[in-house]
């Protein structure tokens, strides 16, 4: 990813002269989740300097956020804890006059979010998803054979299939927000209960198969999938097609695919926000105003395989992507995709410690 030293050299001398610098934004985002030409587009479109970093899970987003002092103009956090962080003040409200590609908004999608953000007064969405399960098909039907159960939870959370996959190699995303809401729904829970002792029956479906998950990373499966060097992963939409192309392009004979267990998966959604103490609210708004530009946001969903919140951009996304329904769902697909609010503080202390029970295995 991208990220631009800008006080350095010449500029460093200007700054101490009193002399006007370059402007710059910052933003904050999930690694592997754009394409890269449309930071050097929007730099040299606008004229700012833009510093990109990356993250790999909403808690690490969430530390800096809460504990003040960023540094970032813009942040993508998934809407659970969008909603959790607007509650503590972590945000400013949108000027929606700033940004004039707004309307290119999919309505749908906005009222799917307004649970998190109502009106949409904090953030706008940038792409959404499923969790679900990427595979190895030559692997895992060799290993499982041709009735293997690629579109059921059953792959990861039956015993006796993750006992043999573990031979070929299997990850978890570690993302308790999105496992222990997977393995309650498995069994048949409120996957968004906020119960503790609902909450702790997950730990039994973990623990029945956690001596053959071989990692818990929420961004290393999609090199691991692509390489074939594991044929199974617990992950996000888009990153299992990212490891899909991946494999394509390296021309070695892995084929990748991803499904939505036929049970139920979690659907979410990564907001694009500012941070109430952003150095360049004006820069952050221009970068988001941006993104939405129809081709922009068409550019994105065609390089990382996640459906984007903009419809306007949907005459210039891929037609390949536009009608692969493990992209864009069909309607009875959608019906049987489940959200999740985020837990308050009690509740949040008693998934993290059952977290750290399941992956050290004890």
């Amino acid at each position: 990813m991208k990220n631009v030293n800008l006080l350095s050299g010449i500029a460093a001398l200007a700054l101490v002269a009193g002399t006007a610098t370059a402007e710059e934004v910052r933003v904050y985002n999930w690694s592997d989740y754009i394409d890269e030409d449309l930071l050097t587009q929007f730099e040299e479109e606008t004229g700012i300097d833009l510093i990109y970093d990356v993250f790999d899970s909403n808690e690490v987003l969430e530390t800096k956020m809460l504990s003040g002092g960023s540094g970032y103009d813009v942040v993508v956090p998934s809407a659970t804890f969008l909603q959790r962080q607007i509650s503590a003040g972590a945000f400013q409200p949108l000027d929606v006059a700033a940004l004039s590609n707004h309307g290119n908004l999919w309505g749908a999608i906005q009222d799917r979010t307004a649970q998190y953000d109502p009106d949409g007064a904090y953030s706008v969405n940038y792409m959404w998803g499923t969790t679900g399960i990427g595979f190895n098909i030559g692997k895992v039907t060799e290993i499982l054979g041709e009735d293997a159960p690629f579109d059921s939870w059953d792959l990861v959370f039956d015993p006796a299939n993750m006992e043999k996959l573990a031979e070929c190699g299997v990850y978890f995303l570690d993302a308790p927000s999105e496992m222990i809401p997977a393995a309650l729904n498995y069994i048949g829970e409120d996957p968004d209960s906020h119960d503790p002792e609902v909450i702790a029956k997950a730990e039994d479906v973990f623990a029945a198969v956690r001596p053959y998950i071989q990692k818990f990373h929420s961004s290393e499966y999609i090199t691991a999938l692509a390489n074939g060097d594991i044929c199974v992963a617990v992950g996000w939409s888009g990153d299992v097609f990212l490891a899909q192309l991946r494999a394509v392009e390296a021309e070695n004979g892995q084929e990748i695919d991803y499904a939505i267990p036929n049970e139920g998966a979690q659907m979410w959604f990564d907001q694009m926000a500012i941070p109430a103490d952003a150095p360049n609210p004006e820069g952050a708004h221009a970068f988001i105003n941006f993104i939405l530009d129809a081709e922009n946001a068409a550019a994105a969903t065609n390089y990382v395989w996640y459906a984007s919140g903009n419809e306007a951009a949907q005459e210039f996304i891929d037609p390949e992507i536009l009608d692969y329904p493990a992209v864009y769902p069909d309607a009875a697909t959608l019906e049987n995709l489940y959200t999740t609010r985020p837990y308050d503080a009690r509740v949040q202390r008693v998934v993290t410690r059952l977290w750290t029970t399941v992956k050290s295995g004890q």
